[in-house]
């Protein structure tokens, strides 16, 4: 899945089977990130996942923050990120910052 319309479609798919279904879309980054603004994440109630809007504990925490989002319908807007100065004490050399919407599929 490297596209946005792919995850889109997996998870209409998935609703259409009767899945629970949140959006993650990367709306914003500063400086190194993984993934750029646009880019998109799926995750089902039932713990399925399709795409990616980071990687490593940014997705874990992604996710979780998904299936809140389920269950309370309430969009979030997370805000993922670092100093430099901070970078390497935390064990993320990138120094980059990300904003990921989250929302829950209708």
């Amino acid at each position: 899945m490297s596209t946005a319309e792919d995850i889109l479609s997996v998870a209409a798919q998935w609703r259409a089977e009767g899945e629970q279904v949140a959006l993650a879309t990367v709306t914003e980054t500063w400086g190194s990130s993984p993934r750029p603004a646009g880019s998109r994440m799926a995750v089902t109630a039932s713990g399925k996942m399709a795409g990616s809007v980071s990687g490593g504990c940014i997705e874990g925490a992604v996710a979780d923050a998904a299936r809140k989002t389920m269950q309370t319908g309430v969009p979030q807007l997370l805000d993922f990120g670092v100093t430099h100065e901070r970078a390497w004490e935390v064990g993320l050399a990138c120094g980059g910052k990300l904003k990921v919407f989250v929302e829950k599929m209708a």
